[in-house]
C-alpha cells in the first residue's frame, strides 16, 4: 500500500530580481526531498529559517509546482489546490464580517453543504474545537486562541483528508499554545486526517509529531526523521518534564544545531553582497 503523500526527488528553484542591479537570480528552496506521509500521521517539520518548510507546504497544497520531481498525494500528482487539503495559517484570516459561525459556514459553502445544512454542520465543528456558545461572536470578539479554533473548524468543515498548518500556533501565549496542542491533538485522533504541521518550536514538534522531519538549511533536504515515540500525551501528566521528552528534544537540537549555524552564515554572506 502506498503512502498517502509522497515527495519524490523534489527540488523548487525560484527567479528572483535583484532590487539594486534589477538582475535576475535564481536562487534553490528545496532541493531532492523524498518523504512520504502515510495516510492518518501527524507529521512535523522543522529547520532553519529559510530552509524550504514553507515551500514544501505550498507545493502540497498546489499553490506552486515542483521545478523537478513529484508531489503525490493517493499516487496522484498534485496539480493545484483543491478541497482535499485543508490550511491553517499563523494568521487566522478570517472574515471579520462574518461571526465565528458565518466563517465555518462559509467552508462548508465552498465544499457545496446545501445552504439549509450548514448551520448544524457549523456549531457541529464549532463544537469539535471547543467554541459552543460562541457562534455568534465576531473575530474581534475573540482572543487570539479562539480565532485559531474558528480557523481550524473551518478548515475541517471542507472535510479535507490532509490538514496543512504552517505555525498555526507561533502568534500565541504560551499557556494558550500549549492548551491548543492538546486541543489538536484529540481533534486529530477523533477525526484521522493526515497532518502536515511546521514549527520553529522543538518542544512543539516532539509534543504533537509521531515523526519529526529535520530539514537542512538552505536548499532543504530532509536530513532525518526522527520517529516520536511517546504515546498518547494528553493521558500523561508533565509528559515535557519527562526524560523520554528530553531524550526526543535533545536529538532533534543535535540535528538542528549545526543546519542553523548554516544557515546563519549564509545570511551573514548575502548581507555583504
Amino acid at each position: 500500500m502506498s503512502a498517502h503523500i509522497v515527495f519524490r526527488d523534489v527540488t523548487k528553484r525560484f527567479v528572483v530580481r535583484d532590487r539594486a542591479s534589477r538582475r535576475r537570480t535564481e536562487f534553490t528552496a528545496v532541493r531532492g526531498v523524498d518523504l512520504d506521509v502515510e495516510r492518518g500521521e501527524f507529521l512535523v517539520l522543522v529547520g532553519p529559517s529559510g530552509c524550504g518548510k514553507s515551500t514544501l507546504l505550498d507545493l502540497l497544497g498546489g499553490l506552486t509546482e515542483p521545478s523537478e520531481g513529484q508531489v503525490l498525494l493517493d499516487g496522484a500528482p498534485i496539480t493545484g489546490p483543491g478541497l482535499d487539503r485543508g490550511v491553517v495559517f499563523q494568521q487566522y484570516a478570517l472574515l471579520p464580517w462574518r461571526t465565528a459561525q458565518g466563517n465555518v459556514e462559509f467552508g462548508l459553502e465552498a465544499a457545496g453543504v446545501p445552504r439549509r445544512e450548514r448551520p448544524d454542520k457549523a456549531r457541529g465543528f464549532l463544537d469539535l474545537v471547543g467554541l459552543s456558545g460562541f457562534e455568534d461572536r465576531h473575530p474581534h470578539q475573540l482572543s487570539g486562541g479562539m480565532r485559531q479554533r474558528v480557523a481550524i473548524a473551518r478548515s475541517l468543515a471542507y472535510d479535507p483528508t490532509v490538514l496543512l498548518m504552517d505555525e498555526p500556533f507561533a502568534a500565541l501565549d504560551a499557556q494558550t499554545r500549549e492548551s491548543l496542542q492538546d486541543e489538536l491533538l484529540r481533534i486529530w485522533r477523533r477525526t484521522g486526517k493526515t497532518v502536515v504541521f511546521i514549527t520553529h518550536s522543538i518542544d512543539e514538534a516532539v509534543y504533537l509529531g509521531q515523526r519529526v522531519a529535520v530539514l537542512t538549511s538552505r536548499p532543504g533536504r530532509v536530513k532525518e526523521v526522527v520517529p516520536i515515540g511517546l504515546g498518547d500525551r494528553t493521558e500523561q501528566a508533565d509528559l515535557r518534564s519527562s526524560p523520554e521528552f528530553a531524550r526526543y528534544r535533545h536529538r532533534i537540537w543535535e540535528l538542528l544545531h549545526d543546519e542553523v549555524s548554516r544557515a546563519q552564515q549564509q545570511e551573514k554572506e548575502v548581507a555583504a553582497v
